[in-house]
């Protein structure tokens, strides 16, 4: 399973394909974010969240409602360059 989305395994992924799919696939998460349905849920609820605090006169940041998202995560390409 990819991204916990479905599809094939890392290894067939890998052996089907192409660089330019995978230079596609990077742009389109750079653009709209993860694919994951899971964690942009959670960034919905977060902003929400987010915006009841401010309203409030509160000071918490983003991050502070979205306990499943490392602010000092590895990067999509970093990722990939793992794989091999």
């Amino acid at each position: 399973m990819l991204n916990g989305i479905g599809g094939t395994s890392i290894a067939e992924a890998k052996a089907t394909l192409s660089y330019a799919e995978v230079l596609a696939w990077v742009d389109y998460r750079d653009k709209h974010g993860s694919l994951n349905v899971a964690l942009r849920q959670e960034l919905s609820a977060a902003l929400v969240a987010l915006q009841v605090n401010r309203s409030r006169g509160g000071t918490a940041d983003l991050y502070d409602f979205m306990p499943h998202h490392s602010r000092s995560g590895i990067s999509l390409m970093d990722a990939m360059a793992s794989w091999t």
